[in-house]
């Protein structure tokens, strides 16, 4: 397994190269410690998805546990206040496998991040259209696109620091 040097998961570049640990939204904005079940999955020790076949075998056993207990959190809008049903997390598999197949054009996957491959409870899925500064380091690399997790999930967007949400400074002026 790849980790960055804080110990936390690394994500591949294009190069094959490890890049720097994803972001870490286990502080709110106000400087408290956020401590919940799931951002210590969040936050906790991952193992990275490298090859397409290891992929497929985690897909698979997702299907074989798809019990309806499933949280499907797509990182910016709110988060899901009951687990998917069965049908809709099958669907979403579906679904995130080949978008990934198509939009991740490399001979490994390096994207899909997981607690344990043989019997999966939290996954981090990052979008192949938004990896942004994930190789190299950054102040606030790209929180995933997806989280499937056992437990609820809380809203990461409004415990990260992001600048693309920062009002300018200069737009005090104008307003």
């Amino acid at each position: 397994m790849i980790r960055a040097t804080d110990g936390h998961p690394a994500a591949r570049c294009s190069d094959g190269t490890a890049s720097a640990s994803m972001a870490d939204p286990s502080m709110t904005k106000a400087g408290q410690v956020n401590d919940t079940a799931y951002l210590r999955s969040f936050n906790g020790l991952l193992k990275g998805i490298l090859r397409w076949p290891e992929l497929d075998a985690v897909w698979a056993r997702l299907r074989q546990g798809s019990d309806g207990g499933w949280y499907i959190y797509t990182v910016g809008q709110p988060p899901p206040g009951a687990p998917a049903s069965r049908d809709a997390f099958e669907r979403f598999l579906v679904e995130v496998h080949q978008r990934l197949r198509d939009e991740h054009k490399e001979d490994y996957c390096g994207i899909v991040y997981v607690d344990d491959p043989d019997e999966p409870g939290f996954l981090k899925i990052y979008d192949p259209g938004n990896l942004g500064m994930v190789c190299g380091s950054s102040e606030a690399p790209p929180l995933p696109g997806w989280t499937l997790s056992r437990v609820a999930p809380v809203d990461l967007d409004a415990l990260t620091k992001r600048p693309g949400r920062r009002r300018p400074w200069w737009a005090r002026i104008f307003s």
